[in-house]
């Protein structure tokens, strides 16, 4: 692990991604952006993992030199299958993926109503994808929210040969010391979304807390969203007149040159991406 904490952006689709890339070396394929994207859907077990295999394709052609890291839920529910995907996205070029301990039907980390998997049966399936991975970096993820289960979990999943462990929906700096504290040295995720249960947190408070790897798997997806409607508000507000160009908003111009950013064959040969255009 690098000093300090490393970021990672959620994004929900390819412009998401093109937009969060121009200021993050780090991109994290949250199940909740890519539900409300690609299926219009809330995140409680509709994604295909076809599909999100074929988006981290496109993904990494577009942003070889980004770290990818990919929320698989609980791997589609069968142990073997999860073992497909994984390989599935190694073969691409993922750099990560985080496996949950849910049960059907499963919900967004930060809601209520979350179930679990016996933690031996939990345990079994991310020991077959920790054994079926090659480099990819494993996250393994609890949902636990009872406190005794939280750590009895956290100390249990430090203890594989996981890469990294996520308690998700942690609900207080107390919490983190805690999960912290029985984990000993293994590397720690926090996840941050907005109006979710965890605190907001900045990064140097984060790793004063031991914390290693920070992902926000919404940004993108809810500035989206407030920004789509207070436009076409604006819009039905002018009868449909759109409003001036100022400086600082976006138009073809500035939306083309985004974009050609992502043509593959703008990339060097040896996989890194060429250094972005002056902003």
């Amino acid at each position: 692990m690098s000093e300090g904490v490393t970021p990672l952006i959620g994004v929900f689709d390819m412009f998401s991604a093109s937009v969060a890339a121009k200021h993050y070396d780090g991109l994290f394929v949250s199940g909740f952006g890519f539900a409300a994207s690609h299926y219009g859907l809330p995140d409680i077990g509709f994604i295909a993992w076809p599909d999100i295999v074929a988006f981290v394709q496109r993904l990494r052609l577009a942003f070889p030199g980004r770290h990818l890291l990919v929320d698989i839920d609980d791997g589609y529910v069968d142990a073997e299958v999860a073992c497909h995907v994984v390989e599935q996205l190694e073969m691409i070029g993922a750099s990560g993926v985080i496996l949950e301990d849910q049960q059907r039907p499963r919900r967004c980390g930060h809601v209520d109503g979350k179930r679990i998997l016996p933690l031996p049966e939990y345990l079994e399936k991310l020991d077959m994808v920790l054994r079926t991975r090659r480099d990819l970096v494993v996250v393994a993820r609890t949902d636990a929210t009872d406190e005794d289960e939280i750590l009895v979990r956290a100390q249990a999943l430090a203890e594989t040969d996981a890469d990294v462990v996520l308690v998700d929906g942690v609900r207080s700096v107390d919490w983190i010391h805690r999960v912290r504290s029985v984990i000993g040295g293994k590397p720690l995720l926090f996840n941050q979304i907005a109006g979710g249960k965890s605190p907001r947190i900045s990064l140097p408070e984060l790793t004063e807390l031991g914390v290693d790897v920070a992902i926000y798997s919404t940004p993108c997806l809810f500035a989206a969203q407030s920004a789509m409607d207070a436009a076409l508000l604006e819009l039905k507000g002018a009868d449909g007149r759109l409003p001036e160009m100022t400086p600082g908003t976006v138009g073809v111009k500035e939306s083309i040159e985004l974009l050609e950013r992502n043509i593959s064959r703008h990339h060097r040969p040896n996989g890194r991406e060429m250094a972005p255009a002056p902003a």
